[in-house]
């Protein structure tokens, strides 16, 4: 089994070229396979509440909740490195709160860093946290719980003045003491040059390949979440189809009589038929 890489060795991997890879995870057997696929980062992100519970959107998601998920990847992905993404109202409020609770990822949940939306407006958060000890990646761009104030679900910086606010993010983000960063959802010559201006290994979503790394939805990845899927989404297989399809054969076996089978049953033990036999009579009478 592959060694588990830690921060520093992002960093040169980012010195050396070589693209880190990243994908989400909500549970335990969906971190097993990531850790046996070798990815090199894993993220429980707060997308779960769409894709794991069905919400409208991130906003819902409590602490709570992240923990939980985050205790099951980190036992089905013990050697992989994780990190967990701080929920809606979990560090806006004060710096204070924003320490408390990215300590319970640490201490609760065995994480190894954690994630928070924003670049200037949270730049006393990030910083809060880091010198608490705790490890950071800002995710700036399209911001999923901020979406309202952006117009929804949008790509940025794709004028020169938004570009601009996004470059002035990264940089608050790097100042703020922050180890990684990941953009999403902004043209790929900005991610090209936030890649090249930061020291801190850059990860995307949606932000084009000349970053250090990619990250994709594991839920879109393999055709899981159907609601819709992010113009960045390459699909790599449609479990959907593949589980569809089982269930429905499962139905029509059992409209058939055709499962269970004998091979699926247990049956009584050598000479324990006759008792039982036995003993139902006794009840008719």
């Amino acid at each position: 089994m592959a060694k588990k890489k830690m921060i520093h060795d992002f960093y040169s991997m980012k010195k050396n070229s070589q693209k880190i890879t990243f994908l989400t995870a909500y549970d335990y057997p969906t971190a097993t396979f990531a850790e046996k696929a070798g990815l090199d980062m894993l993220l429980i992100g707060d997308s779960l509440g769409m894709c794991v519970y069905g919400y409208e959107s991130t906003v819902p998601v409590t602490m709570d909740q992240m923990i939980c998920h985050s205790e099951a990847v980190r036992r089905g992905a013990p050697n992989t490195f994780i990190v967990g993404d701080m929920p809606f109202m979990s560090y806006q409020t004060n710096d204070e709160k924003a320490v408390e609770s990215a300590g319970r990822f640490l201490k609760e949940a065995g994480c190894d860093a954690i994630k928070l939306e924003g670049g200037v407006r949270i730049k006393s958060r990030i910083k809060a946290i880091v010198e608490a000890g705790i490890v950071v990646m800002g995710h700036i761009g399209l911001t999923p719980q901020s979406s309202g104030q952006l117009g929804g679900h949008k790509a940025q910086g794709r004028t020169a003045a938004t570009a601009k606010l996004v470059m002035e993010d990264a940089l608050a983000v790097q100042e703020a003491g922050a180890q990684m960063i990941l953009l999403e959802a902004i043209p790929p010559e900005v991610g090209e040059a936030i890649t090249k201006l930061l020291d801190m290994p850059v990860l995307s979503i949606g932000a084009g390949m000349k970053c250090d790394g990619q990250l994709l939805i594991v839920s879109d990845m393999i055709g899981q979440f159907q609601a819709f899927t992010p113009k960045f989404v390459k699909k790599y297989c449609n479990v959907a189809e593949v589980i569809i399809a089982g269930m429905e054969a499962y139905c029509e076996d059992i409209r058939n009589s055709k499962f269970p089978e004998d091979k699926h049953c247990y049956h009584m033990l050598d000479g324990e038929e006759d008792g039982f036999l036995k003993y139902m009579n006794t009840l008719k009478k």
